[in-house]
């Protein structure tokens, strides 16, 4: 999506063709069949501030754009593209701002200039935890088991 255009010969996402990306770093990505689906750590390029998450995308990114890498992966590759005026940055790394000290330097490189400790786990299972309490609240489950044929005695 960052770079100049994204193909889709397969038709993966929709009609096959070709969609203009934003045109921000000079890449383009080809849609293929097979996802790529796989845990990855490794280190921002700017801060050397570790990053682990997971990659998941079918897309397959080639241009001049990724010599200059967001994340050098503990594998010994490398993972995005930082553009040269280092305004733009883009990965296919998810769960990028779950560690500390990888939020702390992105939020630094955006530009913010005092950065604050965060619990990612607990506020995500705090999330979750209201999530659970609102379905409780508002979900007839008893119902939607009946439309399925089920009830919560066979579940």
């Amino acid at each position: 999506m960052l770079g100049k255009v994204i193909d889709d010969p397969h038709g993966l996402e929709g009609k096959p063709g070709i969609t203009c990306g934003l045109d921000l770093l000079d890449l383009e990505t080809t849609l293929e069949p097979e996802k790529q689906l796989r845990n990855v750590t490794g280190r921002l390029t700017m801060t050397d501030a570790t990053v682990a998450g997971y990659e998941i995308h079918a897309g397959i990114s080639r241009g001049p754009a990724l010599s200059h890498p967001a994340i050098h992966l503990e594998t010994g590759v490398s993972d995005g593209a930082l553009s040269a005026d280092n305004q733009i940055l883009g990965t296919y790394l998810h769960g990028l701002f779950e560690r500390d000290n990888a939020c702390a330097a992105l939020s630094e490189w955006a530009g913010l200039k005092q950065t604050q400790p965060t619990d990612y786990q607990g506020t995500s299972e705090a999330a979750i935890k209201r999530l659970a309490d609102a379905v409780e609240q508002h979900l007839d489950t008893n119902r939607l088991l009946s439309l399925l044929g089920l009830n919560a005695e066979t579940i």
